[in-house]
């Protein structure tokens, strides 16, 4: 495209509270339910979020889930194997896959909530006013 740019303008329209979908799991929703009402007071939801929020649910729901699976399994697994005389044997010992679920479960989640602005280095971060005081900085440039 040729010209001059058009000037683009951010429209951020805040979201009020809402229920969480009926398809997330009790985990997600309880998440969904703790996380919304602090998005909505910052006035930071946006229906661009909705996708990003619905996954943070489901990455934090799947962490929880994954959490009582290792305190009801323990993070390691031991294998026995029967010995010739019918007593077990300690044969080797392996990670728990519910470990890795959970930590690549709480890395999605630490990156959709910075993205989300629910993480302290995200809220701190300079954020675009969507209002027009009339002090641009490429004002000049048209003139």
């Amino acid at each position: 495209m040729r010209g001059t740019k058009p000037h683009l303008r951010i429209e951020r329209e805040a979201l009020g509270d809402r229920p969480p979908p009926d398809w997330l799991s009790g985990d997600a929703k309880s998440e969904w339910l703790r996380i919304v009402p602090i998005l909505v007071e910052r006035k930071i939801l946006t229906e661009a979020d909705l996708g990003s929020l619905e996954n943070y649910c489901i990455a934090m729901g799947t962490v929880r889930e994954m959490e009582r699976e290792i305190q009801r399994c323990g993070a390691i697994q031991k294998i026995y194997k029967l010995d010739k005389d019918g007593n077990s044997c300690l044969v080797s010992m392996r990670k728990n896959p519910a470990v890795a679920i959970q930590s690549e479960a709480m890395n999605r989640a630490r990156l959709l909530a910075a993205e989300l602005g629910a993480t302290p280095v995200s809220r701190s971060r300079p954020t675009v006013d969507k209002g027009d005081d009339g002090d641009d900085l490429f004002d000049w440039v048209g003139a």
